[in-house]
């Protein structure tokens, strides 16, 4: 009994103790998943600034140190500008965080504008911020003591050149570093080698260098006599063959021998039979070493070597002066020489700067594109419009707010009678390319009453409007559109084929319509373009991406 009364009484501790265990650390886990809820305060400098001036909006948000939190980016402030948005300032207190940011926002437009509330995104929860008034004032300005002048018109203002100049003076010096390249390579005589200047020696003289080389050989110490007398063979029947006109080289030492005797009996050649027997011998020797193996001695090698530079003297001695033709003959020969080796000079050069230009493209091609390449070096408008200088700026009222490669010009727009009295005001500015199809307008209407616009009407009436300049079948698409602030509006878009201006001529081409308004106003971006052209299609996306429109009057 006393045993069970222990054991119960251990159950019962047990059991306790789980209790008070899964109690701590139910305790503990609501303490460690419940969050305190995030607080979001703003703050504003001041709510009245002159036009250009600035105003300084602060967020507080303060967090747990393990919340994430995203701020407004870009131009959320429409109608206010942002300037800049400083740098986050973080502060932590403990498990807190206080987070402060502080946008610069201005107005160039005097009037009472709402500065609307921005949403602020803390691990995935969207926020908004309190909305607040601004009053935008005019600068005042003394009429009495300033005369007044009328607005000057537009004028047109010619592209700097100076860029040109860069090209030009650069394509200039790499003409002339390959000029100079050509000319030293190729153009330039350059200094002749030792084995060219034995080259043009005459066939007398290189035999007579050749056998000096030869008896400064090491043939002989060596015991190599098989190529001693190979080599000295091979002088005298090139000197024969180049100097005599004989077929030497390929003859056998009888053929030799008879040709030179005939020759002599001729009368073309005036070689005593002593020569000519001392020849024959030396060549029978040598027909003995190379083919038999026979080993003659040092001193007659040497005896050989100076025979048949007797035997080359003679026959040099012998030949009967050239004539006044044959040496005319001779030189005209050199020249002709002199300009086919001058000739293949310019050819190798000229081929082989085309085959650096024809490698260098080619490359130059595969890793930037041949049409991009092609365009580079002959020009493309719409390239021109994507590469250069952009421009940022609000067009009519309610302003429509957008970057462009050029800026849009305002458009002089008469109302037909019937639609002067639903439409108060019209504004309407535009841009279009000198080549091709590429165009770009805004148009921002105020509306005589405050009622809702029909955009499927608008849109009907863009349509008719590119029907009737001549524009055959338009496919249409549509769908909702979101500006970067987060503005919705309709987006219509498509293709067709499109008149070229001041043309009969139709060409395929692509187009977007971009619609927004609210009571009483309404305002639409158009963009058309050539249906291939990429750098067309590369500007009307940066332009959709940097859109703003306002949505109060």
């Amino acid at each position: 009994m006393l045993n069970m009364k222990y054991e119960i009484r251990g159950t019962n501790l047990v059991s306790q103790f789980l209790r008070c265990i899964t109690l701590f650390m139910l305790i503990l886990g609501f303490q460690g998943f419940s969050q305190s809820k995030p607080i979001i305060k703003t703050e504003i400098d001041t709510t009245f600034i002159k036009i250009g001036e600035q105003i300084q909006w602060k967020v507080i948000v303060e967090v747990d140190t393990t919340a994430q939190v995203f701020f407004p980016e870009g131009q959320t402030f429409s109608p206010l500008e942002t300037v800049e948005a400083f740098a986050t300032d973080t502060t932590r207190k403990q498990d807190r965080l206080t987070l402060q940011k502080i946008y610069a926002l201005t107005q160039f437009d005097s009037g009472s504008y709402k500065l609307p509330s921005q949403r602020i995104e803390i691990d995935g929860t969207g926020y908004m911020t309190d909305s607040m008034m601004v009053n935008v004032e005019t600068i005042p300005v003394d009429t009495v003591a300033q005369k007044m002048y009328d607005i000057k018109p537009l004028i047109t203002v010619e592209k700097s050149s100076g860029g040109f100049w860069k090209y030009l003076l650069g394509g200039l010096l790499i003409l002339l570093v390959l000029g100079g390249l050509f000319y030293w390579f190729v153009l330039r005589k350059k200094p002749l080698t030792e084995k060219e200047k034995e080259a043009l020696l005459p066939p007398y003289d290189k035999a007579l260098l050749e056998l000096k080389r030869l008896e400064n050989s090491k043939y002989l110490i060596q015991d190599e006599f098989k190529e001693y007398y190979s080599e000295l063979t091979d002088i005298v029947r090139s000197y024969l063959e180049e100097d005599v006109h004989v077929s030497a080289l390929e003859s056998t030492t009888d053929q030799l021998i008879d040709k030179l005797e005939l020759l002599t009996d001729s009368g073309e050649l005036e070689l005593d039979k002593e020569t000519i027997n001392q020849f024959k011998n030396i060549l029978q020797t040598a027909d003995l070493v190379k083919f038999a193996k026979s080993k003659p001695s040092t001193s007659v090698a040497e005896r050989d070597r100076k025979l048949v530079e007797e035997i080359v003297v003679k026959t040099h001695d012998a030949l009967p002066e050239p004539t006044e033709a044959e040496l005319l003959e001779q030189a005209e020969y050199q020249e002709e020489l002199a300009r086919k080796k001058q000739k293949k000079k310019l050819v190798i050069g000229i081929a082989s700067l085309a085959a650096l230009l024809i490698i260098g493209t080619t490359i130059a091609g595969f890793k930037l594109g041949f049409g991009y390449l092609k365009d580079s070096v002959l020009g493309h408008p719409t390239k021109e419009l994507l590469e250069g200088d952009w421009v940022r700026s609000s067009y009519g009222f309610p302003p429509i707010i957008l970057e462009t490669p050029k800026v849009l010009v305002r458009q002089e727009v008469k109302l037909p009678p019937e639609a002067k009295a639903a439409i108060s005001d019209i504004q309407a500015f535009a841009y279009r390319s000198s080549i091709g199809l590429f165009t770009m307008a805004t148009t921002s209407i105020t509306m005589s009453e405050q009622v809702d616009p029909d955009a499927n009407k608008t849109v009907e009436e863009i349509l008719k409007q590119f029907e009737a300049q001549g524009a055959k079948n338009i496919i249409t698409k549509q769908e909702e559109f979101t500006t970067i602030s987060g503005i919705k509006g309709v987006k219509v878009f498509g293709s067709g084929k499109f008149k070229v201006p001041e043309s009969e001529e139709l060409i395929k081409g692509k187009y977007t319509v971009l619609l927004f308004g609210g009571k009483g106003f309404q305002q639409y971006f158009i963009v058309t373009w050539l249906d291939d052209d990429t750098y067309a299609q590369e500007i009307v996306d940066r332009i959709l991406n940097t859109i703003e429109v306002k949505t109060e009057t």
